[in-house]
């Protein structure tokens, strides 16, 4: 059994034995998702994130079920690629689920694989945010984030990310 150290807007604070974690009380998991143009140049995104102290290059993601208590997790993908990035998918497929830091929170993610993207906004995030986003040809994926300034800090679901779409791309015979 937990133990509730402090709750905030957001967070909770919980200790089991000897062990402290945090979790959500505002979503039911997070959706970071895969998405490739038709032309083959993958979504990401650029913020400030405030406990880094600095703009981190990721996936497009959000939390599940912050805006409504019943959302269905391919559902909150839709809406996130929307509102971050401008793009709405023709499919979006759930490829893999899993804690990312199990160490320091309960929180689980969900990776999706989104295609036949359609330019249907600007993107940019909510009034919360200020979302930049970047479409990199996935052959130039790998030196584009080396070449990232050493101010910007690359988020490593990325990777995790790429090597989930070549999963599905072997498992389907798609590119």
């Amino acid at each position: 059994m937990s133990q509730e150290l402090h709750e905030g807007d957001f967070l909770r604070l919980l200790r089991r034995g000897h062990w402290e974690y945090v979790e959500r009380t505002n979503s039911r998991g997070v959706v970071a998702i895969v998405a490739v143009t038709d032309v083959g140049n993958l979504i990401l995104v650029e913020q400030y994130r405030y406990p880094v102290a600095r703009c981190v290059v990721e996936l497009p993601a959000g939390l599940v079920g912050d805006e409504e208590a019943g959302e269905a997790l391919l559902e909150a993908a839709r809406r996130e690629l929307i509102e971050e990035t401008g793009y709405a998918a023709d499919t979006i497929e759930a490829v893999c689920t899993g804690p990312v830091t199990a160490g320091l929170s309960n929180e689980v993610t969900t990776f999706c694989v989104a295609r036949g993207l359609e330019r249907v906004g600007a993107g940019g995030g909510d009034d919360s945010e200020d979302i930049t986003v970047h479409e990199v040809p996935l052959t130039e994926v790998d030196a584009w984030l080396a070449d990232r300034p050493a101010e910007v800090a690359v988020d490593p679901k990325i990777h995790a990310g790429l090597r989930l779409l070549q999963a599905v791309a072997r498992s389907t015979g798609s590119p």
